[in-house]
């Protein structure tokens, strides 16, 4: 076992040559096939599904959040493989295309075959939608089924056709707050909660930033394969602009639940990531440069991608916060429990 790999795996998508790839184990394949690295922000999806559930006085049953956790990570998982795959099948990965410069794509850079590739797909998926049937039986509100329906679909078709229609920001909108945050939310209290759903943008629209921004960093190669994501659609500028506005919105949207007394003053502490926001966000303010600058790290997403991994920074960043600052609101509220009430 190579657990230096799995630890690199799970910080950065790590670039390996084909003798590398041959002498790692099997989790270490699947953990760069997955391109493991991001899939923290769905695990900070799951995590707050159930610190939402003890905000609202509910019991959270711990087996069952493990498991929703779980499916949920394998799901993004088997997303991003079957990704790969789908733009390999298309052709869009031809020709020197951005997802074989960032990170290895397994099936465009030789190391695993087309049969293989669809094999950890199946695998992943398989074990995804056990842990979705085993929430289906434990909730047994009937919206479950439907959560479940949607998520396969955006597991299915995200890559095609939605984000070739400029629906595949909006479609990670959808999925890491109302489905996986408000859907958590639901299978763990079997009721659906309108105002989890609005306590979860700050940390949803963080998420959003990084897809925003990856898509800008490819627009004009999408632009040739006909790729219409939503930068494509509104332009550079604008798309950058409003990676912004998504950076900055959610600081707005913790004061407003403290005022209205959802959050209880501590939610202040996400105010610590600022520093990392003031350090990114001049860098949006101004298109990608034609080359890598000295002071942009080659581990931090790999280049040619530019606003993406400092998307992805910010998020972390604010999304590790939020995730803390949501354990000290639920533990004030159990020790003083009419502090900051309405």
């Amino acid at each position: 076992m190579n657990f230096a790999m799995w630890k690199k795996a799970l910080t950065v998508i790590p670039n390996v040559s084909k003798e590398e790839w041959d002498k790692l184990d099997v989790i270490s394949k699947w953990l760069i096939s997955t391109r493991a690295a991001v899939l923290v922000m769905t695990f900070l999806s799951a995590v707050l599904a159930g610190l939402f559930v003890w905000h609202d006085g509910f019991t959270v049953n711990l087996l069952a959040w493990f498991i929703l956790a779980l499916g949920l990570i394998l799901a993004h998982a088997a997303n991003n493989i079957f990704n790969d795959y789908t733009d390999y099948a298309r052709g869009v990965d031809k020709d020197n295309y951005y997802r074989t410069m960032y990170g290895p794509q397994p099936v465009a850079d030789g190391l695993l075959t087309k049969r293989q590739h669809l094999t950890y797909f199946a695998i992943t998926g398989l074990l995804a939608l056990a842990c979705g049937i085993f929430l289906v039986v434990y909730s047994v509100g009937g919206l479950t089924w439907l959560l479940l329906a949607l998520g396969a679909f955006f597991v299915l078709f995200y890559t095609w056709p939605l984000k070739y229609i400029a629906m595949g920001e909006i479609a990670v909108l959808i999925v890491w707050g109302p489905l996986m945050v408000g859907g958590g939310y639901y299978v763990l209290t079997h009721v659906w909660s309108w105002n989890v759903i609005w306590a979860s943008l700050p940390y949803v629209l963080g998420v959003t930033t990084v897809i925003f921004g990856k898509h800008i960093d490819k627009l004009l190669i999408d632009k040739t394969k006909r790729i219409i994501t939503l930068p494509v659609l509104i332009g550079e500028k604008i798309a950058r602009y409003t990676v912004l506005a998504m950076m900055a919105l959610p600081y707005l949207l913790v004061v407003v639940l403290i005022i209205t007394h959802y959050f209880t003053p501590v939610l202040l502490l996400v105010f610590v990531a600022i520093p990392t926001f003031l350090k990114i966000y001049p860098q949006f303010l101004k298109p990608k440069p034609e080359t890598r600058p000295d002071a942009f790290p080659e581990g931090q997403g790999g280049w040619p991608l530019y606003f993406a991994p400092q998307a992805f920074v910010n998020n972390r960043a604010f999304g590790t916060w939020f995730m803390l600052a949501m354990i000290l609101d639920v533990i004030i509220r159990l020790v003083f429990p009419h502090f900051w009430a309405i």
